[in-house]
């Protein structure tokens, strides 16, 4: 199973030579099974780039896979150049809470007046498959999901190949349980023993008691969730739009030199070919 980054930035896409680093792409995670199948989480701005990869690689089958409907994990979708071209498949999993379907919630970002193609004129073949709380597999990969703790609720999933196991826990709320959330041990439980845990981490200490209850987590926190779960890695994520790679890189040498037990922590930068 390898794993790539096209953005982990959140709540909004951003620029400039602050965020050149860590990128300013919101949430699109690429992961490759040993067996040649491609698994896509999330529709952020990074998806973007990976569509230019794909239509160059000429891939023809794609697994997209959503953890919730709020803008910033969606918007990139009517930039993802494959869906323009015929002869394309792509096999759409998720439940999304705050809407009637997948092929609804896609729909409203190509809505008019607010974007010129409709949904229904796009040329690729879409299969569409809800999976909210059982298991399932795409090629050799096995995907375990749970629900977060986020406002309109949200799904987390676990990736499982060869015996390694990747987590993608992106806004969820460790220290407010939202309805239809889960508390901090259960979570600690489905990361238990992880290669690799990516846990919201967009907020400080200091700027949480100003915003608590908006569905997201503080570094402390993922790092304690890492360190409960006896995770391998640990890579922070959803960074804030405001926070520059010189507070990013701050806060990560902070935390890998505590020597602690803690688990290792990894930067999360934008992809690059």
């Amino acid at each position: 199973m390898k794993i790539k980054f096209w953005g982990a930035r959140g709540s909004i896409p951003v620029s400039g030579k602050e965020y050149i680093k860590y990128g300013g792409s919101t949430t699109c995670v690429e992961i490759n099974s040993s067996d040649g199948k491609l698994i896509v989480v999330d529709a952020g701005t990074g998806i973007r780039r990976l569509g230019t990869r794909l239509l160059s690689d000429k891939t023809k089958e794609i697994n997209m896979i959503f953890t919730h409907s709020h803008w910033d994990h969606l918007l990139g979708f009517p930039f993802f150049k494959p869906i323009y071209y015929s002869g394309t498949k792509i096999n759409m999993f998720g439940c999304p809470f705050a809407q009637k379907s997948i092929k609804h919630m896609l729909a409203h970002t190509m809505r008019p007046p607010y974007f010129p193609v409709k949904y229904e004129d796009i040329k690729v073949i879409i299969r569409y498959q809800g999976y909210c709380s059982t298991s399932f597999y795409i090629g050799n990969v096995e995907i375990k999901p749970i629900p977060l703790s986020h406002p309109n609720q949200g799904i987390g999933y676990k990736f499982i190949e060869n015996g390694k196991t990747f987590v993608f826990l992106t806004d969820n709320e460790l220290e407010y349980i939202h309805p239809g959330g889960l508390g901090f041990d259960d979570y600690a439980k489905f990361s238990d023993g992880a290669d690799l845990l990516v846990h919201d981490a967009e907020f400080t200490e200091k700027e949480y008691v100003k915003v608590k209850t908006w569905g997201h987590s503080t570094f402390t926190d993922a790092v304690k969730l890492a360190k409960v779960a006896g995770v391998e890695k640990l890579a922070f994520w959803h960074h804030n739009q405001d926070r520059t790679d010189a507070e990013l890189d701050k806060i990560l040498d902070f935390y890998n030199g505590k020597k602690n037990r803690l688990p290792n922590i990894l930067p999360l930068m934008k992809a690059r070919k």
